[in-house]
């Protein structure tokens, strides 16, 4: 065996003798990883000669449909994930540390050791008594799960060999390593290796496996980019830590659609379901202010009201200021722009923040409109009225066009019995000074 140090660009994998700045294949900044590669010859596989095989393709109309879904009986996580867990699929789900992620993987367990006989959870972060613990607070004391901290890859294969659990969960994939190949826990060949390796097992033995991933610092799933293309589903937790709300969202789904977004409160009981999010926002929406508005979005098959704030404020600096949480920061910027170019309201000496309430995030063109209005009433300082709803998708030439199933979002409000705004009529009565 003879290794090598080589620079791997996490975002594309594309390896270097020595550490750039800027990776030459994608254009990343910052991506290069250090790790080490076995660039010698591997005996086992001298003197072997693969096999010649002529293979027999089938009809598609032969094919039998997919392995059957396992529902784990929470709607929201149901839903995302498009009806349930589909056996012998490989679910990988991340978020920020403390985001609530071994909460909901120890609800999803529970749930699912009332339809198997035997789960299996694997961990290598923390103790089967911290796991154990947790559980207990939770108040889940199933009899069909067994807990086994293990981090060396073949172990855990050789166990699952012997053992052949229904379902699986591994916490996580970043430090758990092999034997077979060189570098540390966590690094690119070995997050990749040891992926492959579940993967493979699972996929023969029919084993659904819940596997629970790290993020970098800028939110995206840490590791090489084969991760998510390897698994079939990526579910992703997002929220603000501050806040007890959490969504969960498909960034990647083999099974289902990947626009649904389940939501979650954080309690003491642990992750609990919010039915009625729309009912959540106006409850909490405070009387009689301005830099406020709210807006209907779609999820997926699931319409959902939120909330827009807005604060515009001078600047004693010569160059304002431009914030937002929730909400893509360019979008605003262009917002900003059309409200200067095409109304009467000028942002040039004024700090702008803007926040989706909740800790959620709003990534939706059509809520456009009610940003642009918040933004408003916030540099007027007149509040818009509190059962006004605004959507809609702004262009650059200051025109208000139809937001993405306009019409369900107009359905949804009047089930509220909230008012939907005029289109038409926004630019010159609402938005203009």
């Amino acid at each position: 065996m003879k290794l090598k140090t080589v620079y791997i660009c996490a975002n594309c994998s594309f390896q270097s003798t020595k550490w750039q700045g800027k990776c030459p294949e994608c254009s990343q900044w910052n991506s290069f990883n250090e790790d080490v590669i076995n660039v010698g010859k591997n005996d086992i596989t001298k003197g072997v000669v693969r096999a010649r095989t002529a293979l027999s393709p089938q009809k598609i109309s032969n094919i039998e449909e997919s392995a059957p879904r396992v529902q784990t009986l929470i709607s929201e996580f149901d839903t995302v994930t498009g009806g349930g867990i589909v056996e012998g699929s490989l679910i990988l789900l991340s978020g920020e540390p403390g985001i609530g992620k071994s909460t909901l993987t120890l609800q999803i367990v529970d749930r699912m050791a009332a339809q198997k006989e035997k789960v299996l959870y694997i961990t290598g972060e923390e103790s089967i008594s911290q796991v154990s613990s947790r559980a207990k607070r939770l108040s889940l004391k199933n009899e069909n799960i067994a807990l086994l901290y293990e981090t060396n890859l073949e172990n855990i294969l050789l166990t699952l060999e012997s053992e052949k659990p229904e379902f699986l969960v591994l916490d996580s994939v970043q430090v758990m390593a092999s034997t077979e190949i060189p570098g540390s826990a966590g690094s690119l060949s070995q997050v990749r290796y040891v992926t492959e390796a579940i993967m493979n097992h699972i996929k023969t033995n029919k084993i659904a496996t819940l596997l629970i991933g790290h993020v970098n610092k800028d939110g995206n799933i840490a590791g090489p980019k084969v991760l998510e293309h390897l698994v079939d589903t990526v579910l992703l937790i997002e929220g603000e830590r501050d806040h007890s709300i959490r969504s969960l969202r498909a960034v990647k789904n083999r099974f289902g659609p990947v626009s649904e977004v389940g939501l979650f409160e954080m309690k003491e009981e642990g992750m609990m379901e919010v039915s009625n999010p729309s009912e959540l926002v106006l409850s909490e929406r405070p009387k009689n202010s301005f830099g406020t508005c709210l807006t209907m979005t779609i999820n997926g098959n699931r319409p959902l009201l939120m909330e827009v704030q807005a604060l515009v404020n001078r600047t004693p600096f010569g160059y304002p200021k431009r914030t937002a949480s929730g909400f893509d920061r360019n979008r605003l910027e262009l917002l900003i722009a059309v409200l200067q170019k095409h109304t009467n309201l000028n942002f040039s000496d004024q700090d702008v923040y803007l926040n989706v309430v909740g800790g959620l995030r709003l990534q939706d063109p059509g809520a456009d409109l009610a940003v642009c209005m918040a933004l408003s009433s916030s540099f007027q300082k007149k509040p818009l009225p509190e059962n006004l709803v605004a959507f809609g998708e702004i262009g650059l030439t200051g025109e208000i066009r139809p937001a993405f199933r306009q019409k369900e979002r107009a359905k949804a409000v009047e089930k509220l019995k909230l008012q939907n705004v005029k289109e038409e009529k926004l630019l010159n009565q609402i938005i203009s000074s």
